[in-house]
């Protein structure tokens, strides 16, 4: 079965309150998302984890109850599990429209495309693998993969999206980005990058007419964090600018995903972008831009869940220290949705808890950042 629409302000709007109209969350637990989407603070990352059956039920499980719990923004890639992590939320999502947990236009869905996703499992000769199931058909040439597992062409993505719809179930796809782009300038110059992004931005655009996504956006670990002149660096500033020139002053480029946590500060503390001529902070920069931040790894991968320094522990207020870890994050000025892994029950019970807690004073995020 394939469920047809996508996330709507009206949709997402209904969720949030439902929600705190129920006493089951704060208002300010929900953000003002791009095109007047009501988003969560809070979203469900499906990035580790067994590529097994077991896991995914764990999955389906902790989405249904994060969904019925406050969390409407939901975050995948092809590669996530073997292309597992797609699927498992695409069964989990068809069960709750099924049972009343939520209307397909109450969640966004974002997933992300560029690393070759293996099926089901690791094969045993990756190179026969990608022989077969990509070269062959056409759908990449051997010149096009970087790092031997990173694509971005047209070719590629459209065959990706496609893919990503069908694993999940879905007719459109609320967010799609571009997968950790920096990889690509490990092994070709900054002019070819803009060239290759100029004619993926072509092709999502094409996508958004299409009516296979809403928007589209960039998904990074080193990108945005890495000082201007660092090879891997990407500029905010010029990514937009490609987008209104590929796609006009509407343009659907409205999401950057990127690290940040009380270990990896630079999105709010490091002048690592330029912007109409001045430095600033990534977060500086995205608002100016009218770009939705969602932040990746903000209690980096469960280690800053373990054994906070009591200062920290004091600063932050009461919770475990993963509590303390996101609550930090998601009191950021300038963040939107903080995306975190969760597939445990009790993890869920524990990290939603805290959609009915008032968020730490800006100037106290402030005055911690330095």
């Amino acid at each position: 079965m394939t469920l047809d629409g996508f996330a709507t302000p009206d949709g997402t709007r209904r969720y949030r309150d439902r929600l705190v109209g129920a006493g089951a969350a704060r208002p300010d637990h929900f953000r003002d998302g791009p095109g007047g989407l009501a988003l969560s603070s809070i979203g469900l990352g499906t990035y580790l984890g067994m590529h097994d059956d077991p896991t995914d039920a764990l999955y389906r499980a902790a989405l249904t109850q994060a969904v019925a719990s406050g969390c409407n923004v939901i975050d995948s890639a092809i590669n996530y599990r073997c292309q597992r992590s797609e699927r498992a939320i695409g069964q989990a999502l068809a069960g709750m429209v099924r049972e009343g947990v939520c209307r397909r236009d109450e969640v966004l869905i974002a997933t992300k495309g560029g690393f070759i996703p293996y099926d089901g499992a690791p094969p045993r000769d990756g190179f026969a693998y990608m022989q077969k199931t990509f070269v062959m058909p056409g759908i990449v040439i051997p010149s096009d993969v970087v790092a031997d597992c990173h694509c971005m062409t047209p070719t590629y993505l459209r065959h990706q999206i496609d893919a990503s719809l069908a694993n999940l179930g879905l007719a459109c796809l609320d967010v799609y980005y571009l997968h950790n782009p920096e990889t690509q300038l490990e092994h070709v110059s900054r002019d070819e990058f803009m060239a290759r992004m100029r004619a993926a931005f072509t092709l999502l655009e094409d996508a958004v007419a299409r009516g296979k996504l809403r928007l589209y956006g960039t998904a990074t670990w080193e990108g945005y964090r890495a000082p201007a002149k660092a090879r891997g660096h990407l500029s905010l500033e010029a990514l937009v600018r490609l987008a209104e020139d590929v796609g006009g002053k509407d343009h659907h480029f409205k999401v950057i995903q990127l690290p940040y946590n009380l270990g990896m500060l630079e999105a709010l503390v490091e002048r690592t972008q330029s912007f109409n001529g001045s430095t600033a902070s990534l977060l500086q920069v995205a608002k100016a831009l009218d770009i939705y931040v969602m932040i990746s790894g903000p209690i980096l991968q469960g280690r800053l869940a373990r054994g906070l320094p009591a200062e920290l522990q004091r600063v932050l207020g009461e919770g475990t220290d993963a509590q303390r870890a996101l609550q930090f994050v998601r009191s950021t000025p300038g963040i939107g949705t903080v995306l975190v892994g969760m597939k445990q029950a009790d993890h869920v019970r524990d990290n939603l808890a805290l959609v009915k807690r008032a968020l730490l004073p800006p100037e106290q995020i402030m005055g911690m950042g330095g």
